[in-house]
């Protein structure tokens, strides 16, 4: 009957409309949360197969939840090193365990990390972030053998996952393996004037020693000078770096410059200070040293001009020792320990997972998706390749949910379920009319 099926149609808008109703509660409780996606309510018919043409047999209405997960969230900056969003497509992938794949793998916009009491890098929802593992140098290492991987991660496997752990991470020194040099030597001295400087470089413990350099002019025209190792002492307390015949061996030399008519230098005869693991009194491992002294016809290093003797630079790129300080993340995912010494290493990169369509995934608590049949095949590529967006760290990615437009649609939902209760009501009195006629 007709008026039973106005009844049954007005209480589906009503069922209905409460749901739309949920969506817009979840979605204003959610205004701040990082990453959250607002979720639609989408409406469709139900059609009674028994309607005809001459005929109509009321059907009703059914909500479903629709979720815009691929939305962009406008970015805040935020004072934290380990807060990050996503510029572009693409989720980080996280797991619900520290151990590597024991839980299960999930997909959030969500980047609150934080480091936890086991130095893992936890989001707020309590996943626990994911990445490839890589060599100081920045190559792949998911094998985790010390040895560069051939290419780039399988971007279908997620077993190639570790999660993102800092804690472990020691210090760590750098040993000096290249020093430059900016001076300009007199172009007035005579042959056989000399001028000094002491650099200071890194053994493989990080211990601090003294090379004594030494330069000297051996040839008037064209100007020619040379440069000599004439020394090493540790830099701590003065004592011989180096131990027995060996200090025989000084002075060594390093290189001979000849200098254009310009100032500039014509040529080198490059060298190297190689020092023998057995020569360090620190015992340390062995290793040369490499001197850059410019640029050949170019002002940019070693000059002669008719000036005094000046050293404008001495750079060399060995540390001391240094404890683990903090992490960086660059756009493109490469995550890279920070030492108080100055020294940087890389540890971690990070994929960014995309789907065909992310609008279908499973939504997950904790502001996190978990994979579905219709979303399609997770596919995991370097930050900037691909359709993977761009890593934005000291970012958070804010809520989607607009406040205007919600209240706008509670009113509206709230005027349908009113409309609906008075389809009930009418529908009701009309049954009550009908039942009269008996009387």
């Amino acid at each position: 009957m007709s008026i039973y099926g106005a009844m049954f149609s007005g209480v589906s808008g009503l069922n209905a409309n409460s749901q739309a109703m949920g969506m817009i509660s979840d979605n204003i409780s959610n205004l701040n949360t990082i990453g959250y996606k607002h979720t639609n309510a989408r409406f469709s018919t139900l059609v009674t197969n028994a309607a005809s043409a001459s005929q109509y047999a009321p059907g009703g209405v059914r909500s479903a939840p629709f979720q815009l997960v691929d939305r962009q969230g406008l970015l805040q900056a935020s004072a934290n090193q380990t807060d990050l969003a996503i510029s572009g497509s693409g989720f980080f992938t996280v797991n619900e365990s520290p151990i590597s794949g024991a839980g299960r793998y999930l997909y959030t916009r969500a980047g609150e990390f934080s480091v936890d009491s086991n130095g893992y890098l936890v989001n707020n929802g309590g996943y626990y972030l994911q990445g490839w593992p890589t060599l100081p140098n920045g190559s792949y290492d998911v094998d985790l053998d010390g040895v560069a991987d051939a290419s780039v991660p399988d971007p279908t496997s997620l077993t190639n996952l570790q999660p993102i752990q800092v804690s472990s991470l020691t210090g760590t020194a750098t040993p000096t393996s290249n020093v430059t040099l900016a001076l300009n030597l007199p172009a007035t001295a005579a042959v056989s004037d000399t001028q000094s400087l002491t650099v200071l470089v890194y053994d493989s413990l990080g211990v601090g020693h003294n090379v004594a350099l030494q330069w000297t002019k051996t040839v008037a025209a064209p100007a020619t000078w040379t440069v000599e190792a004439t020394g090493m002492t540790r830099a701590d307390n003065g004592s011989a770096s180096t131990q027995g015949a060996t200090l025989a061996s000084f002075p060594i030399t390093l290189n001979t410059v000849v200098f254009n008519g310009d100032g500039t230098p014509a040529s080198f005869a490059p060298a190297a200070l190689a020092v023998p693991s057995a020569d360090w009194t620190t015992a340390a491992s062995a290793g040369s040293i490499s001197f850059g002294l410019g640029t050949a016809n170019q002002a940019d290093g070693i000059t002669q001009f008719a000036s005094n003797y000046t050293i404008s630079s001495i750079n060399q790129d060995g540390v001391t020792f240094g404890r683990f300080q903090s992490i960086e993340v660059s756009d493109d995912g490469q995550v890279t320990a920070l030492f108080d010494n100055g020294g940087r290493r890389s540890i971690y990169k990070l994929p960014i997972a995309t789907f065909s369509n992310p609008s279908a995934l499973q939504a997950e608590s904790g502001n996190a998706w978990s994979e579905s049949v219709a979303a399609g095949n997770v596919f995991l590529n370097p930050a900037g390749t691909a359709s993977a967006g761009l890593v934005s760290p000291s970012s958070l990615e804010s809520s989607t949910v607009d406040l205007g437009e919600e209240f706008t649609k509670m009113i509206i939902t709230q005027r349908a379920f009113s409309a609906n209760t008075r389809t009930i009501t009418t529908a009701d009195q009309m049954l009550e009319e009908l039942v009269r006629i008996k009387r």
